[in-house]
């Protein structure tokens, strides 16, 4: 079995500061590390660390960024399929971080939503049936919507993470197996909170819906019921990418065993987590392959 991670890749310049910046005020900050990042690669990241066989595609275009992404990734037990678009300005994120480890994000998605629909197909063709198609809200509307149609017809396994919010999601739900939201993002695409919005979900199409909440755990939801976990005690340093550690640990753990996710999964999840939180950056700060593998076999 293969994941497919098929999303954004960016370098996160991550500023330490007192406080998120408000309309027309001046902050002080401090650069506390210039990391890989974007949530695609984070997800392929933290799945080939998991163990498992895992594919990013995603595209890069000039610049500094690329050498940067292209030496990092290269670092990593994952197979990189890398876009060059010519023209395009690699993408690339500030992350804004308080001393109590929250973040505001501002990422640029030229790159991501450039990438066409015919650069992805050679690559996913390859997969098999089974194997699993890992997609954000980074790329266009027609790209995604044209992965998830290719994924339909080879009989893939689809996740979702709708993260940016854009307003073309309402209608993708039918074609997606496995959605990973916050409460936020569930909040905004169903108009309801907790249960009430997963049960939306299911209605609409999707075979099992995680709702993250942070410190307050997980909660898994499908047709057989409902499955909350409690967080994993951590010190929190940095949130970056610890959503991304979620969904791509829950997703390794249940492809490595077989079988769909379940509580078992968050719980791999939400220890992994922990560890991220418990870092500052964003690759730098995910578990490495032995922490994987330890919580694995747990």
């Amino acid at each position: 079995m293969r994941a497919y991670v098929i999303g954004n890749v960016a370098i996160d310049e991550t500023i330490s500061v007192s406080a998120f910046p408000q309309a027309g005020a001046s902050l002080l900050g401090r650069e506390q590390s210039r990391d890989l990042g974007g949530k695609g690669a984070n997800q392929s990241v933290v799945c080939g660390r998991c163990g498992l066989a895992t594919t990013l595609i995603a595209a890069v275009g000039d610049g500094f960024r690329s050498r940067m992404i292209q030496e990092q990734l290269a670092q990593e037990p994952i197979k990189s399929d890398l876009i060059r678009l010519s023209g395009v300005p690699t993408d690339f994120s500030i992350v804004f971080t308080t001393p109590d480890g929250e973040n505001a994000i501002v990422t640029t998605t030229e790159a991501a939503e450039s990438l066409t629909l015919d650069a992805v197909l050679p690559t996913l063709c390859e997969a098999q049936p089974g194997d699993i198609v890992v997609l954000q809200g980074n790329l266009s509307e027609t790209v995604t919507r044209g992965i998830l149609k290719k994924a339909r017809e080879k009989a893939l396994v689809t996740a979702f993470n709708p993260s940016p919010l854009r307003s073309y999601f309402h209608d993708l739900w039918p074609d997606v197996d496995l959605a990973f939201l916050n409460k936020g993002e569930a909040r905004s695409l169903t108009g309801a909170d907790g249960e009430a919005a997963a049960r939306k979900l299911l209605a609409r199409g999707v075979r099992q819906v995680v709702l993250t909440a942070g410190g307050e755990g997980a909660t898994l939801a499908d047709r057989t019921g409902f499955v909350t976990v409690p967080a994993s005690p951590a010190t929190v340093l940095d949130t970056t990418g610890a959503g991304d550690t979620f969904m791509a640990v829950a997703i390794a753990s249940s492809a490595l065993r077989g079988c769909d996710l379940d509580e078992r999964s968050l719980r791999h999840a939400s220890a992994a987590s922990a560890l991220t939180v418990g870092r500052c950056g964003t690759r730098s700060a995910f578990p490495s392959e032995k922490e994987l593998a330890d919580i694995l076999a747990d």
